[in-house]
């Protein structure tokens, strides 16, 4: 909560950030990497060139400014971005110095219409949700047992090509000691030294159920499209790494948690690599509920593109009431339908009683939500698996 002095402020910057948020973002991103170039090791370089990151943060100080009364819309944020930084190991001590170059950036863009008054209050509403974020990591690592930014050795003893653009990297503790526990739909960060000593970090969901001697992490090959480069972690995983290699691993995190454990059905929709949190989320239902009604349905390219096939025809052995349903955009081949996935074409369920879970990319993600609302699902039982500046757009 901020002070009534400081909320006219808060208030009266939303139409300004709307302007000027991603000047804002830039101009603080340049400043802070400036100043302090070790943090380069914590952000994603590759969305800081595509935009993707400062686009990002305008978006969450923005929905932060116009939301700042609503806890209930700022709730799931607030966990995707507690979830993200226990992930890449984000302390308190870095609070101060991200609000540092924020205020200044703000100070910088808006020049005169900056009022100390304005300033002050920013000042306040960031150190409101600073100390909320920090007490929530400081939680949540203290409940994983592990200390902020704290990577563990892991040996890569099996690769399997899934796809034409996707890998799966499966990895034990080389220690021998005992995983981690960990939910369907959660991720890890996996670390990447290059040969000019630049570290980086990428966050990959766990494409396998937990109970096992190791974890499963599906890497998608991120090649380069137009004006975005291609995926620098991503391609060096898929170049360089071999069995018997050690990746630094971090602990598991994610707040997209699929019901896995009840008897109610379920619908799981995914689209390209998405499919990677809904494989470990139906093959954790096989092993411990066979029985129970599951809605699977993806959509790819076509079958080049279409990873895990082999986790899919292994669950529909295990599963009898299981209905899987594909769609390849290129066109159909064999059980696939031709094109995008499309609601109509999927099999009836009760939608204002059944839990949906959505992963891919945001146009699909969008496309389903507004669909499932059209056809009376409600948005509380709708959830979705997104990164970056995706989870705002229904509150912007």
């Amino acid at each position: 909560m901020i002070s009534a002095a400081s909320r006219p402020y808060i208030d009266a910057s939303v139409p300004v950030l709307r302007e000027h948020g991603l000047t804002i973002t830039r101009t603080f991103y340049a400043s802070m990497f400036a100043a302090h170039p070790e943090l380069t090791n914590l952000f994603n370089m590759g969305n800081q060139a595509s935009g993707v990151q400062q686009q990002s943060l305008a978006s969450a100080v923005f929905a932060y400014a116009a939301n700042i009364d609503n806890a209930g819309a700022l709730g799931p944020v607030v966990s995707r971005i507690v979830h993200k930084h226990a992930a890449v190991g984000i302390r308190a001590d870095h609070y101060p110095i991200v609000g540092f170059h924020l205020l200044g950036a703000i100070k910088t863009v808006l020049g005169d219409a900056a009022t100390e008054p304005l300033l002050k209050a920013w000042e306040e509403a960031y150190g409101s949700l600073a100390r909320l974020l920090i007490d929530a990591e400081a939680k949540m690592y203290a409940d994983a047992g592990v200390q902020p930014g704290e990577l563990r050795a892991m040996r890569v003893i099996e690769l399997v090509r899934e796809s034409d653009n996707v890998t799966a990297l499966r990895l034990a503790p080389a220690d021998g000691g005992a995983l981690p526990p960990f939910k369907a739909g959660q991720y890890v960060s996996v670390e990447v030294v290059f040969a000019d000593g630049h570290r980086q970090l990428r966050q990959y969901s766990l494409s396998d159920a937990n109970g096992k001697d190791s974890l499963r992490i599906s890497v998608k090959r991120e090649d380069a499209q137009a004006d975005v480069p291609a995926g620098a972690v991503s391609t060096w995983l898929h170049q360089n790494v071999k069995v018997g290699d050690v990746l630094n691993v971090s602990h598991p995190f994610g707040d997209f948690q699929p019901d896995t454990e009840s008897n109610e059905p379920v619908v799981l929709l995914s689209a390209g690599v998405g499919i990677t949190p809904m494989i470990a989320t139906l093959n954790r239902i096989a092993q411990v509920n066979p029985e129970r009604r599951v809605i699977f349905a993806h959509a790819a390219r076509n079958a080049a593109h279409h990873a895990h096939q082999a986790d899919i025809a292994a669950a529909k052995a295990r599963m009898p009431y299981l209905h899987v349903v594909t769609f390849y955009e290129d066109g159909a081949i064999g059980d696939a339908l031709p094109g995008k996935m499309e609601l109509a074409r999927l099999p009836s369920w009760p939608k204002g009683e059944t839990d949906v879970y959505l992963c891919g990319p945001l146009p699909f993600m969008q496309a389903q939500w507004n669909a499932l609302l059209a056809a009376g699902a409600p948005a509380a039982r709708l959830h979705r698996e997104v990164f970056g500046p995706d989870l705002l757009d229904n509150l912007l």
